[in-house]
């Protein structure tokens, strides 16, 4: 399932498989722009053990130019931070990525992003340059993040010889693992944005989808805190431990 609940073939396991047949490709960059990543580098890792108010965590989306992990490309990344348990509506990150040539037009529809805007978009170096410096080290969060952690990996590869191996708390799998009760009624992204009334100002925005699964964070966050998992990796760890539990019953 994509993360719209459209069918797909990715998974989690499509991660580790794209890692290995992809590798590091040498990146051509400026000695600023050397310096920009090797600070990046030098962020300490956050404690995932400690509470989620006491943590920045960054809310992600991207728009693609379709679902094809090996062929289609990055287009556009979105991101809002979440500081003090609350949604930082200030703390905000959107960028489109320079494309040689846009989209299809089918895909145009989907996210909006049309062709002038793609080919006028920001320089890939320097558009992913700013989203690690937006997000630091934080914490990743996603609504079946999979996808959304490939196609940044391939492009982090590509355009700055980074392996963008990142934590990710991965929606999909804590909203059912939190909520069994729900799960049967919502096997999609708005499915669960429905049933608690959170409106998405703009579907298939990237921003706009980083914002409305921010609020979803929210709610499943309050529900983790009612079954005393309030740390980031007690979050993860449920989410992983639900996709394991579905995995091997089928």
């Amino acid at each position: 399932m994509c993360k719209r609940g459209c069918s797909s073939t990715f998974n989690c396991d499509a991660v580790s498989f794209w890692r290995r047949i992809l590798g590091i490709s040498p990146a051509r960059l400026s000695e600023a722009q050397r310096d920009r990543l090797r600070t990046w580098r030098e962020i300490p890792e956050p404690d995932l053990d400690l509470a989620m108010p006491l943590l920045r965590v960054i809310v992600v989306d991207v728009e693609a130019s379709g679902l094809n992990l090996f062929r289609d490309r990055l287009i556009a990344i979105g991101a809002i931070g979440i500081r003090d348990s609350r949604i930082d509506y200030a703390d905000n990150f959107h960028v489109v990525l320079r494309q040689q040539n846009a989209s299809e037009d089918a895909n145009i529809l989907v996210h909006g992003i049309g062709g002038t805007e793609q080919t006028g978009g920001e320089p890939p170096v320097e558009a992913l340059l700013g989203f690690l410096e937006f997000c630091g080290k934080a914490p990743l969060v996603g609504y079946h993040s999979p996808f959304d952690e490939i196609m940044l990996d391939k492009a982090m590869r590509r355009h700055l010889g980074l392996a963008f191996e990142r934590a990710w708390l991965d929606l999909s799998w804590l909203a059912p693992a939190l909520l069994p009760e729900r799960a049967k009624a919502c096997k999609s992204l708005d499915a669960w944005l429905d049933a608690f009334d959170i409106v998405n100002l703009k579907r298939h925005d990237a921003l706009a989808d980083a914002l409305a699964t921010a609020q979803l964070l929210q709610v499943l966050k309050h529900h983790g805190e009612e079954q005393d998992l309030r740390s980031a990796a007690a979050l993860i760890e449920a989410a992983r431990s639900q996709e394991w539990l579905v995995k091997t019953r089928k």
